[in-house]
Formats: structure tokens, sequence, C-alpha cells
């Protein structure tokens, strides 16, 4: 059974380095603000929940995963939102998508 926790374990926290690898390569590859954006918004919450349940695999149900879990909520909010706020803040700071005809 530990062989098996470890193996899912290490396939999440690849799968969660190569998200969160790929979300900082389309911030370099994207050519606006709003799809770099989304691109570091959806990997960075995806991978950061996968790296975190990675290591609360590796952890065990110990204090250690309750801390992991909560940090893992705080993301899961303050992730989202933040993106969110930024994209706010750009559209009313008369910021336009790529495609849009400027004013």
């Amino acid at each position: 059974m530990t062989i098996l926790l470890d193996i899912l374990s290490w396939l999440l926290l690849v799968g969660g380095g190569f998200l969160i690898f790929t979300g900082a390569l389309g911030m370099l590859r994207f050519p606006d603000f709003f799809t770099r954006l989304h691109a570091a918004s959806v990997t960075e919450t995806l991978g950061v929940w996968a790296v975190l349940a990675g290591l609360m695999l590796q952890a065990g149900f110990t204090q250690t995963s309750l801390k992991l879990l909560l940090i893992a909520v705080v993301m899961f909010v303050t992730g989202p939102t933040a993106t969110h706020a930024l994209a706010k803040a750009a559209l009313h700071g008369k910021l336009k998508p790529l495609g849009v005809e400027r004013d």
C-alpha cells in the first residue's frame, strides 16, 4: 500500500510541477496581458492543488497534512480572486484585449 501511495504522490507532484512550468512558459510566450493572466491563473490553481495533494500523501494523516490542506484552501480562494481583481483593474484602466479595436 505504501508503494501505491508513493507512486500516486509522485505522479501528483510531477504533474503539478509540469502544470506550474507550463503556466510560467505561457507567461513568457503569450502576447498580451489577459492571455498571460489566464495562463498563470488556471495552471497555478490546478498545479498548486496537485503539488499540495502529493505532499499530503507523502506526509500521511498528520498535523502537516492539515496545514497543507489549509494552504490549499487559502490558495483556492485567493488565486482566482486576485486574477479577477487584476483583470478588472486592467479593464478599468482601459487596457483592451488583443484583437479588440482600440480607440
